[in-house]
């Protein structure tokens, strides 16, 4: 990634460049220049001749530097590159300059800087030697943060000095670059949840598209269609062109609902509820990807990610790539919403069957729990995992009756048909996720163990 054209140092030859060099003086060149006066000044009073030429030199000496760095024309080219630009939080990238002089004499020497922000450590500086005519120079650096963000790179500054250090230059290019910081993401295992489809398999869903098999209904031709599809035997009875509908498999669907309401979750940090609320909803995109799912990514406001295709979900696979980068950097700068409910996400989920539904849920009262459980209705299938911020910030020291209020708002969701999951600290999503499959496992055989007592009862009796 580029990081800045040419950058001209010649912008000292009017009166706004010198007095730029001029307060570009060190304390040196200041020392200098204050006890050349100082010199000059006693020189007079005193009528010493030889004093005056001492004063003058030392004036002479750093204004004189001043006016060669000045005109001194350098035309130095940088570029940044990112390896990766992308990387999850807690993960190192990697920075490499390269400074390459486009002018036709050599430069002197170059300190070097880059400016980045305080959470990606600290601002590296390198020194670069003489660079002949044409010549280039590479340097790196590393860049780490335990926090996820966008985090802007740049410009890069070059410094010029002269031989004595009297005065230094400082110039700056005008590009910068983003450094994304995505949340952990951790593998899960393949276990199978409540209402979760293969993403192509058998007994799949089928929709209208522009390749497949045919179907025996037609429809009016539209423009671009191809004309070796048309339908004679319709298009004569008819009476106008028609041509023969195709259809092709439909992925299955999935959408991830993440909670970020602000009163749902306490404390604050890489190890907070609410972090690996973020986390947790990446892995799940992530592997739901990964499966062959079209997914999206729906947040308690309302806010759903990828917002185009069909329903809003990611469509072909290279759709589906594009919309991994597009959520997980949503997920990279999504913050606490100021919102008080659910109400918002539940009406988009009222648009129709939904698929599979993941919900990463903070702290629910009965109104939000009931919320939730009605959520249920909209989707093929519903896994919840549902955070309790106060044992995250207190630990096992919690207020009494906060365990019971608890599980009876897990109670409330199963009974709805959730498949419900409290999640502790200090756990990763992976030991939840096999934790849901086993759930539902049980749930499933249960259903079918009492469909069987309940048709071997009517049996008996008839």
């Amino acid at each position: 990634m580029a990081a800045g054209g040419p950058a001209a140092m010649d912008d000292g030859d009017g009166k706004g460049g010198l007095r730029t060099a001029l307060s570009g003086l060190t304390t040196r060149g200041r020392s200098f220049l204050a006890a050349g006066i100082a010199a000059a000044i006693c020189a007079y009073v005193l009528g010493q001749a030889d004093l005056l030429r001492v004063g003058l030199l030392l004036s002479a000496l750093p204004l004189v530097c001043v006016v060669v760095l000045v005109r001194t024309r350098y035309r130095v080219a940088g570029t940044r590159r990112l390896a990766p630009s992308r990387v999850p939080a807690g993960t190192e990238a990697r920075v490499h300059l390269r400074m390459e002089n486009v002018s036709r004499m050599p430069t002197g020497l170059l300190m070097l800087q880059d400016r980045v922000p305080y959470v990606l450590g600290p601002r590296p500086r390198f020194v670069l030697d003489r660079v002949e005519a044409g010549g280039r120079r590479e340097v790196s650096y590393r860049v780490r943060s335990d926090l996820r963000g966008r985090y802007p790179l740049g410009p890069l500054q070059l410094r010029l000095s002269d031989p004595f250090g009297m005065c230094e230059l400082t110039r700056s290019f005008s590009a910068y670059d983003t450094l994304v910081v995505i949340p952990r993401t951790e593998p899960l295992p393949p276990v199978r949840l409540a209402g979760e489809a293969s993403g192509y398999g058998e007994g799949r869903q089928r929709s209208l598209a522009l390749a497949g098999d045919d179907d025996v209904i037609p429809r009016g031709y539209r423009h671009g269609d191809d004309l070796r599809r048309v339908h004679w035997r319709s298009t004569a009875r008819y009476g106008e062109l028609m041509v023969r509908r195709e259809e092709q498999p439909q992925r299955a669907r999935c959408t991830v609902l993440l909670d970020t309401r602000l009163i749902a979750y306490q404390g604050t940090g890489p190890d907070s509820a609410f972090e690996w609320a973020v986390s947790g909803a990446a892995s799940a995109l992530m592997h739901m990807l990964e499966r062959g799912f079209a997914v999206r990514l729906l947040t308690d406001d309302g806010n759903a990610v990828p917002g185009e295709g069909a329903g809003g979900f990611a469509g072909s696979t290279q759709e589906s790539a594009d919309s991994a980068g597009l959520m997980l950097d949503t997920l990279a700068v999504v913050d606490h919403s100021d919102g008080s409910g659910l109400s918002r996400a539940y009406d988009v989920l009222r648009g129709g069957n939904e698929g599979l539904l993941i919900a990463f849920f903070g702290d629910l009262d009965e109104e939000q729990a009931a919320v939730a459980a009605r959520m249920r209705q909209r989707s093929g299938g519903a896994v919840a995992f549902v955070l309790d911020s106060a044992a995250w910030v207190q630990g096992d020291v919690l207020p009494a009756g906060a365990e019971a209020e608890s599980e009876r708002r897990l109670r409330l969701l199963r009974e709805s048909g959730w498949t419900a999951v409290a999640v502790a600290p200090g756990t990763g999503l992976a030991h939840y996720w096999q934790q849901a499959g086993h759930q539902d496992v049980a749930a499933q055989s249960a259903a079918v163990g009492g469909a069987a007592g309940t048709t071997g009862f009517s049996g008996g009796w008839s």
